[in-house]
């Protein structure tokens, strides 16, 4: 790459209230050196089925791991009774670990150009998973722990960054269009699994037959993923450091406070996923209706993550949303020590689910934000989401002891919000930081939010695309790919 290139390149990644509009367009290509630039489909029938493949593994992958808060409910009150609900808590936070966890490495193989080996072994891993959870036993903890909480969870990680990075081989000019329809997928499973789930393992099938039931679809659809999926292009022939990232993470004092901030929220944030359904059976109030408030509350949050598109229409900052979204989040789990009746848990659920999938929706861009060198952003991506994991391993377990066989439903409460607003602070002390590097930045170096400074750097990207390698397509330098997912 030659020299004018990449400071044109550092210059309009340096930290600024990113648009999230015009920096789709801004994805700079990472390495290698002057060759002609590869020309994006934006479309196509490959294009739109490697699209549709992401969609459903998004389904089958997050959006079922996302709904674990139905078994925390099914095994508590009737399938693992001789386990606390803490050590029940540790399979969803073990399974959730992994599917975030695993994207620092996964995604390193993904780069390699292990697509396929990815595609089908996490498939099959996570079909072979939950058919072996089906066989379970009632109170053998330790026969669902390996095939939900590692199985599924390894399985599902496998194909969680590999879904997404895919997308970005095909789409620059659309690639926000293409990324919103492939995030859905987790939000649409997050909405039907619960509905499928309760429906059949606290129905008539009861849980080995529902959960096969539910295993064969998640099967069969992701049969059909690795067969419509296609890579477009071979193999980068040199994959950036992940060294020399993290030796830049450790003098970034804001990506040191977002992802400490990370870290602790995750602590919290989880504990209406994991315990809201729990929570409104043993209140007293009609199954059927309890049944339903996981699911209220993931619609919601499908809301909230098409939320910050619509916002920065308006030009309002990345950091003000995500600082917002964290606070309304903190507020609301407070909240919960005094939910009670069912027009209570409807509104909890809208609500929180609202700014839970606003806050998620926005990990993207706020990781963008502190990336000054943009072919580190699939690093410093890597680090962020597994400080997060490690937030949600220690979450569902921390709450569920707080929690005791009693039931006494305030001290997780409390426990939450109290981390989750600390969490705040650490996320307005992010602020703080990029605002000081901000105002020590040079003007010209600086890419504003406003529409008239943007047309020259525009002009300036598209004049510099012809220098950029074909072969720049790995997870490290997707901008936008993360936007729209958690």
């Amino acid at each position: 790459m030659s020299v004018s290139t990449e400071s044109t390149l550092r210059s309009t990644s340096a930290p600024h209230e990113l648009d999230l509009n015009h920096a789709e367009k801004l994805t700079p290509q990472q390495h290698g050196d002057s060759t002609p630039s590869d020309t994006m489909p934006e479309g196509g029938v490959a294009a739109w089925l490697t699209v549709t493949g992401s969609f459903i593994i998004q389904f089958c992958a997050f959006g079922y791991s996302t709904s674990f808060g139905v078994y925390q409910d099914f095994y508590t009150r009737e399938y693992l009774t001789n386990e606390s609900s803490s050590t029940i808590s540790w399979i969803g936070s073990v399974n959730t670990f992994l599917v975030l966890g695993s994207g620092i490495i996964v995604g390193r193989l993904f780069d390699r150009g292990y697509f396929y080996w990815l595609l089908w072994g996490g498939s099959i891993l996570t079909s072979f998973s939950l058919f072996m959870l089906s066989l379970a036993k009632p109170n053998q903890f330790y026969q669902i722990f390996l095939s939900q909480g590692l199985g599924a969870g390894l399985g599902s990680g496998i194909l969680y960054v590999p879904s997404i990075a895919i997308v970005s081989q095909y789409f620059r000019e659309r690639r926000a269009l293409a990324m919103t329809i492939v995030s859905s997928g987790s939000s649409l499973g997050a909405f039907l699994h619960p509905l499928m789930l309760n429906k059949t393992i606290n129905g008539s099938l009861g849980f080995a037959n529902g959960t096969r039931a539910n295993a064969g679809l998640i099967s069969g659809l992701l049969l059909v993923s690795c067969l419509i999926m296609r890579t477009r292009l071979p193999p980068p022939t040199h994959v950036p450091e992940l060294g020399r990232a993290i030796r830049g993470i450790v003098r970034d004092y804001a990506f040191i406070f977002a992802s400490v901030g990370l870290l602790i929220f995750a602590i919290g944030y989880y504990f209406p996923l994991f315990y809201l359904q729990l929570d409104a059976t043993t209140r007293g109030l009609d199954p059927t209706f309890a049944f339903y408030t996981l699911v209220i509350m993931n619609a919601s949050s499908f809301i909230g993550r098409l939320t910050p598109g619509v916002l920065s229409q308006y030009k309002v900052p990345v950091g003000n949303m995500f600082a917002i979204s964290s606070g309304g989040c903190a507020v609301l789990i407070f909240g919960m020590i005094g939910i009670k009746t069912d027009a209570a848990f409807v509104i909890f659920g809208i609500i929180y689910g609202f700014f839970a999938g606003m806050f998620v929706a926005l990990l993207g861009p706020i990781l963008s934000l502190l990336t000054e060198d943009i072919k580190e952003l699939g690093a410093r991506m890597g680090v962020a989401y597994l400080f997060t994991a490690i937030g949600g391993l220690l979450g569902g377990p921390i709450n569920g002891a707080l929690l005791t066989g009693n039931l006494v439903w305030w001290r997780p409460a409390v426990f939450s919000g109290v981390v989750t607003t600390v969490a705040t602070v650490f996320f307005c002390a992010m602020l703080v930081v990029l605002h000081l590097k901000k105002r020590t930045t040079p003007s010209s170096s600086r890419l504003t939010a406003s529409p008239t400074p943007m047309e020259p750097i525009e002009q300036s990207h598209r004049s510099q695309q012809s220098t950029l390698r074909k072969d720049s397509y790995t997870i490290n330098g997707l901008l936008p790919v993360f936007w729209f997912q958690f």
